[in-house]
């Protein structure tokens, strides 16, 4: 049923356009174009104009202080030192007294 509908609507379209009165076009015929003539004398100078005013207006008031920035990053790390001279050797030390003979003890574990 629709395609029967579309169809009968492209009909009746085309046969509305195709019975419309088409007017026989008219052209008009170009309007015609005035030529300037020469040039007239030239005019008297004009007046000179009034001075303008030289006064300076008043200086602006100071402007607010700005807020205050941001803390900056943290430092790179120092390089490593270099690794000190190795010291010199100490002096000999003074020799131990001689031991002194004594008892034997025996120690016996126990079970």
């Amino acid at each position: 049923m629709t395609k029967l509908t579309l169809a009968f609507a492209g009909i009746t379209a085309a046969l509305a356009l195709a019975a419309c009165e088409k007017p026989t076009v008219v052209m008009a015929p170009p309007a015609t174009v005035a030529v300037p003539g020469p040039a007239g004398a030239t005019g008297a100078t004009g007046a000179t104009g009034a001075t303008g005013d030289t006064a300076k207006g008043e200086t602006g008031a100071t402007g607010a202080t700005g807020n205050t920035g941001a803390t900056g990053n943290t430092g790179n790390t120092g390089n490593t030192g270099t690794t000190g001279a190795t010291g010199t050797t100490g002096a000999d030390g003074a020799q131990g007294q001689r031991g002194k003979t004594g008892d034997t003890i025996v120690v016996v574990p126990t079970r």
